[in-house]
């Protein structure tokens, strides 16, 4: 696993900014060329093909949450901006989480860089976040970018930290990208998607662009994520996460059937998430709680069922910060379990 681990450590140190992942992408093309791996950049998607296209569909999403410059000394978050979205409207995990944590990124340090050469433009620090209720918008202040101009993307500095069995970074989704680059290394055939703006809730539409351009369809998508829980205890037992379904759509994949007896047969911890969260949601008593949306869930639902799949995911705590951590066991479980599925 080393050479995986040397992988990881360099996808975590290229920005990757959503709505700014030209040099991520262009990293990864270059590392997939090297190994003899056709890669196609289309809008929104990265798209690498072995000798064997179709067997297997593979997507993972390249992006990373990060800021964005809007005026001078003023920088939002990403996400927002990329999905056009003028205000927060409070309606969804990702805003309810900013507005509850906008202390823990400052002192945070920051990189500017081009988004088309990926020049580095520079080092800052988050000095304060807060929720400017005029706009209603989460505005960031950062020493030392006085000089930079509105759409410059700003990521977080962050590396990867190996501790006790744990790894510890800006894992989502970097993690994934990493895993699809290994098994072309381990000797996986078929094809794979690096898609932009999952965190903007964008990529299942380039995605499916790619899809009904060569017209393919298909019931064995397979979507590599994190997935988000709240301590080291409700995942110390859990190396694998899978789904039923999500907010929009049920999975109907014999991928899934496979993992699932995959799992059961080497012992690799896991449990389905929707039944994970609607457990919680009893325990609570609410009765109109969110299952989550996934990529995988929109493109089954826009295509009626017409391109189907299955998720497989990290297990994570400290979603969506440098922070992020998982167990090295879960990783381990996720790579044995892709190579009884491609290889």
């Amino acid at each position: 696993m080393e050479y995986f681990y040397d992988i990881l450590k360099q996808l975590i140190r290229i920005p990757s900014v959503v709505g700014a992942e030209h040099p991520f992408f262009m990293f990864v093309k270059r590392e997939l060329e090297e190994i003899g791996i056709k890669v196609e950049y289309y809008d929104g998607v990265l798209v690498a093909t072995g000798d064997k296209p179709d067997d297997g569909y593979i997507s993972v999403h390249a992006d990373r949450h990060g800021l964005i410059c809007t005026g001078q000394n003023e920088f939002q978050y990403a996400a927002f901006i990329a999905k056009n979205k003028a205000d927060l409207t409070g309606n969804s995990n990702a805003e309810q989480l900013l507005k509850n944590f906008t202390n823990r990124f400052v002192d945070q340090k920051v990189q500017a860089y081009e988004p088309w050469s990926g020049n580095y433009l520079g080092i800052g620090v988050i000095n304060d976040a807060f929720l400017c209720q005029r706009r209603n918008n989460i505005i960031f202040k950062i020493d030392g970018f006085n000089h930079l101009f509105p759409g410059t993307p700003i990521a977080f500095c962050d590396r990867l930290e190996l501790d006790n069995n744990l790894i510890s970074a800006q894992l989502d989704n970097a993690i994934s990208v990493a895993i699809v680059i290994y098994m072309y290394h381990l000797g996986y055939k078929g094809t794979a998607f690096f898609t932009g703006s999952e965190e903007a809730g964008r990529s299942w539409r380039f995605l499916l662009e790619w899809f009904r351009r060569f017209d393919i369809e298909t019931n064995e998508l397979l979507v590599l994520d994190t997935s988000p829980y709240e301590s080291l205890e409700d995942i110390a037992n859990l190396d694998i996460v899978l789904r039923n379904r999500d907010s929009n759509a049920l999975f109907k994949s014999p991928l899934k059937a496979k993992i699932k007896k995959i799992a059961i047969e080497n012992s690799i911890k896991y449990h389905f998430k929707d039944a994970y969260l609607k457990n919680k949601m009893a325990q609570k008593g609410i009765t109109n709680g969110s299952l989550g949306t996934t990529e995988l869930g929109r493109i089954i639902k826009a295509t009626k069922g017409k391109i189907q799949g299955t998720t497989l995911q990290v297990p994570t705590i400290g979603y969506h910060t440098t922070k992020e951590t998982t167990h090295t066991k879960s990783i381990d479980a996720i790579i044995y379990v892709l190579k009884e599925v491609y290889l």
